[in-house]
């Protein structure tokens, strides 16, 4: 394998015409599926994906969301990876693929203008689960904010002990994904020593930006 190749991880959101799904079961949904994937044994150092992963990991953790609809999700089904779900959304993982060299069926999908709508606000999120929370003044697409839950959930899994990662696979991943309310809020939690994720400046926002505080209890001090 070229050590100097960069490569992605492919995210795939299920989005038919009739039946979008919700944005933030959307965001929830793709933080969970980064998280199943990452916790396959297929993903482990010495599973069948454990290469790519390694490779992926080493140089970046990019993702990339492409959405899919009918024909296209059953395709996108069918190649290796795991299929998450929520409420209202369907998210698939597949193993790291070279940003130049896309598999036919997902470099097909469209990657941009990905929007998606809650149809009233999200309830705050219940006592003791893990939050991914977003920055306040940062615009982001669906596609883009998903990404970026999922960076988020997998800092704090690197951040997480042994005992800590078992207890939050065996609750399913629960997590939320929320806005923080505003700078009061937003502050005290870039300055609480959680995992933070800076984004890279490829699309939407600047380089080095703050898009998402990691906040897993078991990481709180």
């Amino acid at each position: 394998m070229n050590d100097a190749q960069e490569y992605a991880l492919p995210l795939v959101v299920r989005v038919e015409r009739e039946a979008p799904p919700e944005r933030t079961d959307a965001l929830e949904t793709a933080a969970r599926a980064v998280l199943t994937f990452l916790s396959d044994e297929r993903a482990a150092e010495d599973g069948e994906w454990g290469e790519r992963v390694r490779a992926w990991e080493d140089s970046a953790i990019r993702k990339v969301v492409r959405r899919a609809r009918g024909a296209d999700w059953r395709r996108a089904e069918a190649l290796p990876g795991v299929t998450v779900t929520g409420r209202t959304a369907a998210v698939r993982v597949c193993p790291p693929v070279p940003v130049d060299d896309w598999p036919r069926d997902l470099a097909r999908l469209q990657v941009s203008g990905t929007e998606l709508t809650d149809p009233e606000p999200p309830a705050a999120p219940p006592p003791g689960v893990p939050v991914m929370w977003l920055a306040p003044d940062l615009e982001m697409s669906a596609g883009k904010a998903m990404a970026q839950a999922g960076h988020g959930a997998q800092l704090a899994w690197w951040e997480l002990s042994a005992a800590a990662r078992t207890d939050w696979r065996e609750a399913g991943f629960d997590l939320a994904v929320r806005r923080a309310a505003g700078p009061g809020q937003w502050a005290p939690l870039v300055r609480g020593g959680l995992p933070l994720v800076r984004d890279a400046g490829f699309t939407e926002v600047a380089a080095g930006s703050v898009t998402v505080v990691a906040g897993h209890p078991a990481l709180q001090t």
